[in-house]
C-alpha cells in the first residue's frame, strides 16, 4: 500500500462520512431545533469537520502503515 493510495481511499471515506454526517445533521436541526438557513449552515460546518478529520486520518496512515508493513 503506497501513500498515495491510503490517501485516496481516506478521502473517498471522508466524502461519504461528510455527506452523511451532512444529511444527519440537517435533518435533525431542521426538525427539532431551528429554522431551515441555520441548520443548512450548521450543517455544513459539521460536514467540513469531518471531512478534515477523515483527510488528516489518512495522511496520517498513509505515514504510518508503510513504516509498521516493513517493520513486520
Amino acid at each position: 500500500m503506497t501513500f498515495t493510495f491510503l490517501v485516496i481511499i481516506g478521502l473517498v471515506f471522508g466524502l461519504v462520512a461528510a455527506l452523511m454526517a451532512f444529511l444527519i445533521t440537517y435533518g435533525e436541526y431542521s426538525r427539532h431545533f431551528m429554522a431551515k438557513g441555520r441548520a443548512l449552515k450548521i450543517s455544513l460546518e459539521t460536514a467540513f469537520v469531518v471531512l478534515i478529520v477523515f483527510a488528516v486520518i489518512a495522511v496520517i496512515m498513509g505515514f504510518v502503515f508503510p513504516k509498521m508493513l516493513r517493520t513486520s
